[in-house]
């Protein structure tokens, strides 16, 4: 079973979650980009460069060991996942900023995250040579993400009508295949499993924290609106881990790696919302205050 878990399954499962991503997206999804040059710049900027950064910092500064160090950063190198549109859509965040965020991140993670890991791999491992991602490992990092997110767009630009229909049941499909995987990668792991989140589980929330804070308060420094900073928030803290989980489990074969991601999935969903509860309670409070003011 873990070699066709391994070989067939996850790469199949995150295709068609990729996919559902796609149904989603059309082109001018991407002309967005010039609406919001600032606040895609900022996030995209988070994301990329300061979330990896800090991630970096934590591996060294907590002292992890180097297989929990590289399932860190291969977290931190992942792009926002698709769930982040439904959180923003809960917490009245800006979802069209939101899919922008998540087609250009999701793109732009298929040439970024190979070489994030293969630095990542070099200095964890400390080895004296650099080490070579195959060829064909990072050709099957981006047709398991460009591809299906191609093949949902082109599905959507053709046929409209049976892309919408697929939304619903791509959703739920994608929801239960990243619990599947999340509970494949921990009962791989269950005789280690409670070491595991005892010497990896502070990290993560650091992290998680760090993602959150980044998100909503850089864009709140360079006056952007609350609406778009709370959606910066969710993008940039919710990752796609099942493309981390993925990659650990199939194209690097080790699923200690993959633990920081599938304790990622349970802090991520209840930092946001949490996160977004509070920020819902301040938008009411302030609601009522002008109202009495009003009266």
């Amino acid at each position: 079973m873990d070699s066709e878990l391994f070989t067939v399954f996850l790469p199949l499962t995150l295709a068609l979650m990729m996919m559902g991503l796609g149904l989603h997206l059309r082109p001018v999804d991407f002309y967005r980009l010039a609406q919001y040059p600032k606040v895609i710049f900022i996030a995209l900027f988070s994301q990329l460069v300061l979330l990896v950064g800090i991630a970096f910092l934590i591996c060294n500064f907590l002292n992890l060991s180097p297989i929990f160090s590289i399932g860190l950063m291969l977290v931190a190198a992942s792009p926002g996942g698709p769930t982040s549109t439904i959180m923003t859509y809960l917490f009245k965040g800006d979802i069209a900023l939101n899919i922008t965020l998540t087609a250009a991140n999701s793109v732009i993670a298929t040439f970024t995250l190979p070489f994030i890991l293969n630095l990542s791999m070099i200095y964890f491992l400390q080895t004296a040579q650099p080490i070579d991602i195959p060829a064909t490992k990072i050709a099957k990092v981006f047709f398991l993400t460009l591809v299906p997110v191609s093949t949902g767009m082109c599905l959507r630009y053709f046929l409209p009508k049976f892309a919408i229909r697929l939304h619903h049941p791509m959703r739920i499909l994608s929801l239960s295949c990243l619990f599947f995987i999340f509970f494949i990668a921990l009962y791989l792991e269950r005789h280690n499993l409670i070491q595991y989140i005892f010497e990896v589980g502070p990290a993560i929330a650091l992290f998680c924290f760090s993602s959150m804070f980044i998100g909503f308060f850089i864009p709140h420094i360079a006056n952007i609106t609350e609406k778009q900073a709370l959606t910066c928030s969710f993008e940039i803290t919710i990752h796609n881990t099942a493309l981390a989980i993925t990659v650990a489990l199939s194209v690097l074969g080790n699923t200690a790696m993959a633990i920081p991601a599938g304790i990622y999935s349970i802090f991520m969903f209840v930092f946001a919302t949490l996160f977004g509860l509070l920020v819902s309670q301040k938008k009411d409070r302030l609601f009522f205050k002008r109202q009495n003011l009003i009266d």
